[in-house]
């Protein structure tokens, strides 16, 4: 391998391995701030007036209100080490120029292990604490870990879609 693929494919772990410590970081101090000043749960805070709230919440299930009933908590442990087993794949076969699929990957992987982190230590669930909305007309209740995972997986399947119309470009100009 030679010098500067060398170094391009450690700058790739350093921005992977350092996205997920950032935002694995910001997501549990973000959540203890939470829990510790937000009581009592599910009681609106409001920070810039009724738009964006800060409103402690636990959700026992996954994204978006998903609940699998009482086996929610071991099913999504689950389901997310397999995840992030999946994401690591993807990530090893990341090409050293791959910047953009290495953030997304990164950003997937972060969220997925602060949600983690949540599940194994509380049995009441993720805690969730942004709360944004118009009145009664709000959009789930949310952490940072849960926007590292929106965020990547939209970065991802933009980075992916590109890869594919690539790859049918050079096809196509082969065929020519």
């Amino acid at each position: 391998m030679s010098q500067t693929s060398e170094s391009t494919r450690h700058a790739n772990a350093f921005l992977f391995w350092g996205v997920i410590v950032v935002v694995v970081l910001v997501d549990v101090i973000s959540k203890a701030l939470a829990v510790n000043g937000l009581s009592p749960a599910y009681t609106p805070h409001e920070i810039v007036g009724d738009f964006i709230r800060f409103t402690l919440a636990y959700n026992p299930g996954a994204a978006f209100g998903l609940n699998l009933g009482a086996a929610s908590r071991w099913i999504f442990t689950a389901l997310t080490l397999v995840a992030l087993a999946v994401l690591g794949a993807l990530y090893r076969a990341t090409r050293p120029t791959e910047h953009l699929r290495t953030l997304a990957l990164a950003l997937v992987s972060a969220g997925a292990v602060g949600n983690l982190i949540d599940r194994l230590r509380w049995s009441v669930g993720v805690v969730d604490f942004i709360d944004v909305g118009i009145g009664t007309h709000r959009f789930w209740t949310f952490n940072v870990a849960d926007s590292a995972v929106s965020v990547g997986a939209i970065l991802l399947g933009w980075v992916l879609l590109q890869a594919d119309r690539e790859a049918a470009r050079v096809a196509a100009s082969n065929d020519a």
